[in-house]
This record gives structure tokens, C-alpha cells and sequence, in this order.
């Protein structure tokens, strides 16, 4: 599912997947309460800790340029300034013996730049079949000691993305926290740029109905006969009309 996931976001972009468990909520009282400062910005009303445990892509570091904006490339537009900047971001650790018995070195890194992406995962539901949820926001940075002390909570060798979800005060985007709480599993596929709504066309095309997301209406484009299923809730309508049509691969 989460290999499936990242396929997704691969193939629509072109570029390299960030794979991480979503470790954590970060409310901004808990961040004021273990580091002494008060979150600002982006990270004003908490943030998900994104860390996988050992290694993602080195992509993820953000250390690629275009236009003067930190952005993850496809691999064929990576300069050597990009390749460069991205390795000398990136520490290697000997990897913790208690999830890695035979050894190895994890990569640690923090993602630069308030860079827009899309956080997607597949779930299986028994009776139903899969299901897709789409998380559109923005990576953001942290103060070094502020980063350091948060990263110390769970494994500080391991690469992190600080990930805030664009909020639109309704269902589980209420808040940060509600975000986290109606994701299906621990695991999040993280792709550079706001494409939820290509991958809500793609889950149509597939009969992959979409569970929770925050694109906005007029970025959506599912196929016409979606709405002989219900105008009112689109959400509700997209089961049914998957259910009924049926899955495009068995």
C-alpha cells in the first residue's frame, strides 16, 4: 500500500517520493512546553512529524533549487549544485541495533523550505476494498535547537520533515491534530507539490474512492457520471459511484 502510494505521486510528478512514518503531533503548547519557543508562522497551530526510521530519499532534504525556491527536481533537471547541496545536508549514522539488528548507517536530514506538498496513503478496509486520503500543505522549518530537541523525543539520527496541512476548519481538517487522528495508518507517501487533485482524477480513473481530503472544489475534476451518484456530497457520492462501476484492476 504504501510502495502503491508513492507510485501514485511518482508517476503524476515525476519525482522522487519522500517516504516517512507520521510519527507525531506537535501541538504549539507542546512545542513551547519541551523547547521554550512559541511556533510562528506555518507552524503556528502545530505541526506532524514526519520521520522514517532510517532512510527516505535524499530528495526530501529540499536542497534542489529552481527560481530561488528550495523544490524536489526529477532527477534529470538536478544540477550538480543540486546534488552537492543535498549530500553535504545529510549525515550518515550507524543505524539503531534495536530496529536494525544487522547494522548499517541511517541518513539524517532536515527538509529545507516552506515547500508545498502532498501527503497520500492507501488504506485497505476489509468489505470495501481501498481507499485513498490526500493531505495538501507545506514543509516548514524549525529554530536548529528547537529541532534538535524534538528530534532527541523519538530518533535524532533519522531523516525529518516538519509537515503542516493546509486547514479548512471543517471534518478532519479542522485541525492539525484531527489530521493525524483520521490518518489510517502511520505511514504517509510525501510528494513534492499540490497535486491532490490529479490524484483524486487518478482514484476515479482506478474506482479508488477518496476518503479525506483538502482540495479545493475547483481543482476537482472527477468523470461526469459521478454526479448521476449525488451533487450535494461529493464525498459520499465517490463511494458509490466506485462501488457501483466496480474496480478497474482485479
Amino acid at each position: 500500500l504504501n510502495g502503491a502510494s508513492m507510485l501514485f505521486g511518482y508517476l503524476l510528478t515525476n519525482t522522487p517520493q519522500i517516504f516517512s512514518d507520521v510519527r507525531t503531533y506537535w501541538s504549539p503548547e507542546s512545542i513551547e512546553k519541551a523547547t521554550g519557543w512559541k511556533p510562528e508562522g506555518r507552524a503556528a497551530a502545530g505541526l506532524l512529524d514526519l520521520r522514517n526510521s532510517g532512510s527516505t530519499t535524499l530528495d526530501g532534504a529540499g536542497k534542489a533549487v529552481r527560481d530561488g525556491k528550495n523544490v524536489i527536481k526529477p532527477w534529470y533537471e538536478l544540477t550538480e549544485e543540486d546534488r552537492e547541496a543535498t549530500l553535504e545536508a545529510t549525515t550518515f549514522h550507524p543505524a539503531s541495533t534495536g530496529y536494525f539488528r544487522g547494522g548499517g548507517f541511517s541518513t539524517h536530514f532536515r527538509t529545507s523550505g516552506e515547500m508545498p506538498v502532498t501527503m497520500c496513503r492507501i488504506n485497505l478496509v476489509r468489505g470495501l476494498g481501498p481507499v485513498l486520503q490526500i493531505a495538501e500543505g507545506y514543509t516548514v522549518e524549525l529554530p536548529d535547537e528547537v529541532a534538535f530537541t524534538i528530534e532527541e523525543r523519538t530518533n535524532i539520527e533519522w531523516p525529518t520533515t516538519w509537515f503542516v496541512p493546509n486547514l479548512t476548519g471543517e471534518g478532519a481538517f479542522k485541525s492539525v491534530y484531527d489530521v493525524m487522528n483520521n490518518w489510517g495508518a502511520n505511514h504517509g507517501a510525501i510528494s513534492y507539490g499540490h497535486i491532490g487533485g490529479q490524484l483524486i482524477t487518478l482514484a476515479s480513473m482506478l474506482r479508488i474512492p477518496v476518503n479525506m481530503h483538502n482540495v479545493p472544489e475547483e481543482r476537482i475534476f472527477r468523470p461526469k457520471a459521478w454526479s448521476l451518484f449525488g451533487t450535494e456530497s461529493l464525498e459520499a457520492a465517490d463511494f458509490r459511484a466506485c462501488q457501483t462501476f466496480g474496480p478497474m484492476y482485479r
